[in-house]
C-alpha cells in the first residue's frame, strides 16, 4: 500500500499512461472529468470500458488485457463501484503476467475492497487506496 505523499508524488511525475478502468463517454460522470483533466496535463488516458468502442477519441478497451502488450502502462486508475474493485485488480495481475509490466493500481475515493487490497498485497502490485488522482495531482505536483 502507498500512503506516502512523496511516493505519490513520484509516481504521478513520472507516469505517462495511465488506464482507466470505467472511464465513461458521459461527460456528466466524473471519470469523464478526470481523464479530460489528465489528458490535459499531458497524460495519455486509455479508457477501458466494455460499452463504448472510443471515448474523447481515444479507442476504449472491454478489459485491461485487451491492450496491446507493447503499450506501457503506469497507472491503472480504477472509477468502478468498490465491489468490482478486486475484478479490476485480477485485471492488473493478468495484464502483469502478460506483459511484465507492473502498473500502480489507483483507486478512487470509496471505490478500495479489503479483498481488491489482499489482490494486489498477493500478486505484488503497488496500490494507492482510495484517493482522487485528480486532488492529488493538483496538490502534489500541478
Amino acid at each position: 500500500m502507498i500512503n506516502d505523499n512523496k511516493d505519490i508524488q513520484k509516481i504521478l511525475k513520472r507516469t505517462k499512461t495511465i488506464a482507466m478502468i470505467g472511464c465513461s463517454p458521459d461527460v456528466y460522470r466524473t471519470s469523464n472529468y478526470a481523464s479530460k483533466f489528465l489528458r490535459k496535463r499531458g497524460y495519455r488516458v486509455i479508457p477501458v470500458n466494455p460499452t463504448v468502442e472510443e471515448i474523447d477519441g481515444e479507442k476504449s478497451f472491454a478489459s485491461l488485457t485487451d491492450l496491446p502488450s507493447d503499450v506501457e502502462i503506469d497507472i491503472v486508475n480504477v472509477f468502478r463501484n468498490a465491489e468490482y474493485s478486486a475484478d479490476a485488480v485480477k485485471d492488473v495481475a493478468a495484464w502483469k503476467a502478460k506483459t511484465g509490466q507492473q502498473p500502480v493500481v489507483w483507486t478512487q475515493l470509496d471505490v478500495s475492497s479489503a479483498e481488491a487490497e489482499q489482490l494486489a498485497e498477493e500478486h505484488g502490485l503497488p496500490y494507492i487506496k482510495n484517493r482522487c488522482i485528480m486532488v492529488e495531482y493538483d496538490r502534489l505536483v500541478g
